[in-house]
């Protein structure tokens, strides 16, 4: 009898431990589980905040594009500049409208000025010498979009102070690729990259239907 006593009281141990180890396996699985599920959801709700910042950056973009194609349509036609070109320019110059010059003074295109009536001193980059440099500049004020766009089409229009007709190739451009292009042929602009950056803005959101 006291070796059966033993034994079972054995069994029981045996019972015992068996019964601790698996509901501690199951513990341990359980919250594996719990902290894969929260990780999981946790990467579903940055997927879903990630996907909500680029549509509304992209509603954003489209918002800017929707206000600056009328005017760049208006202003630019009667002189042969192409408004998807200036569209594309407006929406990488001031970052669709979110620069400090665009939202605190209108000034889409980065044009310098000398008054300090109508001008501002600010902090830019610029692409010289090869490298990008952070330089002091005074940016002109512009009153409306529309002021800032139409001084915009009059500067290839009429040309620079030492040259009327620096602008010559843009004027005789006749599609956007050709005209972008001019425009690092006439030396507007010191980033060597920036042709194809406007040629691609104009062809994702397909801004050559405003030239028509």
């Amino acid at each position: 009898m006291a070796k059966r006593s033993r034994k079972n009281q054995a069994n029981l141990l045996i019972l015992k431990v068996f019964t601790i180890c698996f509901a501690f396996i199951i513990l341990i699985a359980g919250l594996f589980y719990y902290r894969r599920e929260v990780a999981n959801n946790q990467l579903a709700q940055q997927a879903a905040q990630e996907r909500l910042e680029k549509e509304q950056a992209l509603k954003q973009k489209e918002n800017f594009i929707k206000i600056v194609a009328p005017i760049a349509q208006r202003e630019d036609k009667q002189y042969g500049v192409l408004p998807s070109v200036t569209i594309a320019q407006a929406c990488l110059e001031s970052n669709y409208g979110q620069s400090a010059l665009a939202k605190d003074y209108n000034n889409l295109f980065g044009v310098k000025g000398t008054d300090p009536n109508t001008s501002k001193v600010l902090t830019t980059k610029e692409f010289v010498n090869g490298q990008w440099e952070t330089i002091h500049g005074r940016f002109q004020i512009y009153d409306s979009y529309d002021a800032s766009i139409r001084a915009h089409t009059m500067l290839f229009v009429k040309g620079t102070t030492w040259n009327p007709n620096q602008y010559q190739h843009v004027l005789a451009a006749k599609d956007y690729k050709e005209q972008a292009k001019a425009l690092e042929t006439d030396g507007y602009a010191t980033d060597p990259s920036y042709a194809n950056k406007l040629i691609n803005l104009i062809e994702e959101f397909n801004l050559n239907q405003y030239d028509n």
